[in-house]
């Protein structure tokens, strides 16, 4: 348990160093661009990074904000807890904001060392676990949001992190449920997926007699249905930042179970 903490706080560090990093270059304008995140733009993202983290250390990142009641990008109730520390920074600036989110970065790995890995946490969706699983867990919630704000603004990078394992570890164990329940293959139908660099890897997905999938080291006779794409736009449509018509997609064999799982790729909230 102490060598997944270290490996998630480490991956955690340095993608939050790279986000800060990144922030240094920004302009006034960068902070007001449109992510891919429904209704955030790069300000708004850092100010849910300074939420997330402030929670974490006991502290109420809204104190006393009242939350509109009509915010179309709020789809739930987990989403509108997430919505507080957004909306109450919509007034401060770029600068302000990532002023904000050092500092408690820099408490936050301060506290770390001292945090027993096995202490139970839980996770935004309301899960409790482990607190070194936790760390995976924001390691990949940070991850994905420093891509959100690099394609917003043009700066491509940190692709290969040490967090992309953790995002790996997060997001892979969604595919079987696209495949049979969202996707609706048949009792032995299968998907296998290949992903290109700088990330590359190959998951194969088959659906048991049961109509239940799973991920597989090897298919017999080969996939039903085969999708390839880069770890970036995998992971775009994986976290629901897009559909397949934005990214490069190839699909082979049955091309309609292809384009059903391609439909619904998207499995994170």
């Amino acid at each position: 348990m102490k060598d997944v903490m270290a490996a998630n706080v480490a991956a955690f560090e340095q993608t939050m160093r790279s986000t800060l990093a990144l922030a240094e270059d920004l302009t006034g304008r960068d902070w007001e661009r449109a992510t891919e995140c429904p209704g955030w733009n790069v300000r708004d993202v850092f100010s849910h990074l300074v939420g997330i983290e402030m929670t974490l250390l006991g502290e109420d990142p809204a104190p006393g904000h009242v939350l509109p009641a009509d915010l179309p990008h709020v789809r739930n109730e987990m989403g509108r807890g997430l919505e507080a520390a957004v909306d109450a920074r919509r007034s401060r600036s770029g600068p302000e904001v990532l002023a904000e989110l050092r500092e408690v970065v820099g408490r936050r790995l301060a506290e770390l060392p001292g945090i027993d890995p096995g202490r139970p946490a839980v996770a935004p969706t309301g899960r409790e676990m482990p607190y070194a699983e936790l760390m995976g867990l924001r390691a990949f919630d940070c991850w994905v949001h420093e891509q959100d704000v690099r394609r917003a603004v043009g700066r491509p990078g940190n692709l290969d992190a040490p967090a992309t394992d953790c995002v790996r570890r997060v997001l892979l164990p969604g595919l079987p449920v696209i495949v049979a329940k969202r996707a609706g293959a048949a009792p032995g139908r299968s998907v296998t997926f290949e992903v290109t660099g700088p990330v590359a890897f190959t998951e194969h997905v088959l659906v048991g007699d049961d109509g239940r999938a799973a991920r597989v080291g090897s298919l017999e006779g080969g996939p039903t249905a085969v999708v390839r794409t880069d770890w970036e736009s995998f992971v775009r449509l994986l976290a629901g930042r897009c559909g397949p018509a934005d990214v490069t997609v190839e699909a082979s064999g049955d091309r309609a179970l292809a384009d059903r799982v391609l439909a619904h790729m998207g499995i994170t909230v």
